[in-house]
C-alpha cells in the first residue's frame, strides 16, 4: 500500500523551523532557569552582569522564555506537523495557508526578539506569565490570528471528514488562550491618553482585585490552554503512532475534552485564597481545581491504558518511554495541583516553594518529557534520517528524570518546612522564627534545585545534540516507519 505521506506529499518547512526554535528556546529558557536556581542558592551570583543579572531581571525571561518560546513552537511544529496528517491534506496544495504558516513562523521568532530585549531593559507590566507591553501584546494577537487561520483554514479544505480528537484539543488551545489573552491584556498607554510617560508604559483598565481576579483567570488558564490543553493533543497523536496500538477509548477521551473544557475555565480562583476577593470566588476555585481531577485523570488513564498488552515496549524503546512517564507526571502533577487548592492546606502552601515546586515537575516531567518525544518521533519522518542514537536518548531519560525528582522533591520538603515555620509561634502568640530563620533553613534545598535544574538542562544539551546529529549524520530513512521510529544503537 502506498505511503499517505507519499501520495499527498506533506509540507514540513514550517514544522521544521518551530522545531529547531523550540530547541533554541529551550536552551535559552532553561539556561535562565538553571542560572537563576544557583542565584537563590549563591546570591553573589545575581551580581555578575550587573542589574541585567538580577534575578528579577531574568525570571520574566525564563518564564517568557519556557513558556511562549520552547513550549509554543512546540506546540506549533506538532500542529504543522500533525494538522496536516490528520485531516489528509498538505500545505504545499494551499499557496495562501503556507504563506500564512511562514508568515506566522517570521513574526512570532521577530515578537520573541523584541520581548527579551524589552524584558532586559526591565520594561514589563509585572503581571505573572503577561509581563509583555502592550505593543508586544498586538504582536502576540497578530501570531494568534495567523495560527488560528492556518487551523480553520487547514480544517476547511481537509479530505478526512471527521476530526481525529488532537484536532480539538488544538482548537481548544486556539479559542481559550484567545479569549483569556484579551481580557487580561486591556491595557490604557499612558502616554497615548495622558501625553506623559514612556510610549512603552501602560496600566490595567482593571483595578484592585478585578485586576486579580482576571490576572489570575488569564494565569491559571495559560496553564490549562498552553501546558495542558495543547499537550493533550499531542499525546493522543504521538503516541498511538509510535506504539502502533489505537486509542484505549475514543468515548473517553471526548468525555475527558468536554468535562476539562467546563471545568478548568473556573480553577483559577483558588490562586486567590486568602486574599480580598469574595469567599465565595475562593470556594468556588478550590471546589472547581478538586473536581478537575477527574477530566485529567481521565485522560492520563485513557493514555496508559492505550498501552495494555504493550508494556514490554516501555522498556524496549525509550521514546514510549518518554511519552508513558508523560503521562504519569501529568496525573501526578494533576492530584498535586488539587490537593494544593483545599483550603486548609492551601494556608500551609501558599507563596512557599511547594508551588514552585508543582509547577515544575509538570512542566518539566509532562510538558518537557513530551515535547522532547513528539520532536523525536517527527525527526525521521519529517527529515527522513534515523535518530542518532538510542543510547543517548536512554541516558538523557535517566539523568533528566533524576533531575525531575531533585527538583520537585527539594521543593516540597523546603516548601513545607517553610510553612510550617511561617505558622510557628510562642506561648504568648509571637512567631518563633524571623524571615530570614527560614531562608537560612531552606539553603540546601536550594542547592539540590539548583543542581536538579543543572541535570535537566545538561538531558535537554544531550537531546539537542541527538537530534542535530540524526539530522546532519545519521542513516536515511527510505520508507516511512508506520509504528516504531526508527534508531540507532
Amino acid at each position: 500500500m502506498a505511503n499517505p505521506s507519499q501520495n499527498l506529499g506533506y509540507d514540513y518547512t514550517v514544522a521544521k523551523w518551530f522545531m529547531f526554535a523550540c530547541i533554541l528556546f529551550g536552551i535559552i529558557g532553561m539556561g535562565i532557569g538553571t542560572l537563576i536556581a544557583f542565584q537563590l542558592a549563591f546570591p553573589e551570583l545575581n551580581n555578575i552582569a550587573g542589574e541585567y543579572s538580577t534575578f528579577g531581571r531574568l525570571r520574566p525571561l525564563h518564564t517568557n522564555g519556557v513558556v511562549y518560546g520552547f513550549m509554543l513552537s512546540g506546540i506549533w511544529a506538532t500542529w504543522y506537523y500533525v494538522g496536516q496528517r490528520v485531516l489528509k491534506v498538505s500545505l504545499r496544495e494551499s499557496k495562501f495557508l503556507m504563506f500564512i504558516g511562514k508568515a506566522h513562523f517570521i513574526i512570532f521568532m521577530i515578537t520573541i526578539l523584541l520581548a527579551v530585549v524589552s524584558l532586559f531593559a526591565g520594561v514589563t507590566t509585572s503581571k505573572e506569565y503577561a509581563e509583555l507591553e502592550w505593543p508586544f501584546d498586538i504582536a502576540v494577537v497578530v501570531i494568534w490570528v495567523l495560527w488560528g487561520m492556518g487551523i480553520f483554514g487547514l480544517i476547511g479544505i481537509r479530505r478526512e471528514k471527521s476530526l481525529y480528537i488532537s484536532i480539538w484539543y488544538y482548537i481548544a488551545t486556539f479559542l481559550g488562550v484567545a479569549m483569556l489573552y484579551l481580557f487580561n491584556n486591556m491595557e490604557v498607554p499612558t502616554k497615548l491618553v495622558t501625553g506623559m510617560g514612556s510610549w512603552l508604559h501602560s496600566v490595567s483598565m482593571y483595578a484592585g482585585s478585578n485586576d486579580a481576579l482576571i490576572q489570575w483567570w488569564w494565569g491559571h488558564n495559560a496553564v490549562a490552554f498552553v501546558f495542558t490543553v495543547a499537550i493533550i493533543a499531542e499525546i493522543y497523536y504521538f503516541l498511538p503512532k509510535e506504539s502502533g496500538q489505537p486509542v484505549f477509548s475514543y468515548k473517553l477521551s471526548l468525555f475527558s475534552f468536554w468535562s476539562l473544557m467546563f471545568i478548568y475555565l473556573w480553577a483559577g480562583g483558588h490562586h486567590l485564597i486568602y486574599s480580598t476577593v469574595p469567599d465565595w470566588m475562593q470556594t468556588m476555585g478550590s471546589i472547581f481545581s478538586v473536581v478537575l481531577i477527574l477530566p485529567s485523570w481521565g485522560s492520563a488513564i485513557n493514555i496508559l491504558l492505550t498501552m495494555k498488552g504493550e508494556w514490554h515496549q516501555v522498556k524496549e524503546s525509550p521514546l514510549i518511554k518518554f511519552m508513558i512517564f508523560a503521562s504519569t507526571f501529568y496525573m501526578f502533577s494533576t492530584l498535586e495541583g488539587s490537593i494544593q487548592s483545599v483550603k486548609s492546606i492551601n494556608a500551609l502552601a501558599h507563596f512557599t516553594d511547594w508551588i514552585p515546586g508543582h509547577v515544575h515537575d509538570g512542566t518539566l516531567g509532562w510538558v518537557g518529557f513530551m515535547t522532547m518525544a513528539a520532536i523525536y518521533h517527527m525527526t525521521p519522518r519529517v527529515f527522513k534520517k534515523e535518530i542518532y542514537s538510542k543510547k543517548i536518548m536512554e541516558y538523557q531519560f535517566t539523568i533528566q528524570t533524576l533531575g525531575i525528582v531533585l527538583f520537585f522533591s527539594s521543593m516540597w520538603i523546603a516548601g513545607i518546612t517553610q510553612g510550617m515555620m511561617w505558622r510557628a509561634y510562642d506561648d504568648y502568640g509571637t512567631l518563633t522564627y524571623s524571615f530570614i530563620d527560614t531562608v537560612i533553613a531552606l539553603h540546601p534545598y536550594f542547592i539540590i534545585r539548583a543542581i536538579g535544574g543543572l541535570l535537566y538542562l545538561i538531558g535537554f544539551f544531550m537531546f539537542a545534540y541527538n537530534i542535530y546529529k540524526s539530522v546532519t549524520s545519521s542513516r536515511s530513512v527510505e520508507v516511512e516507519p508506520k509504528s516504531a521510529s526508527p534508531m540507532q544503537a
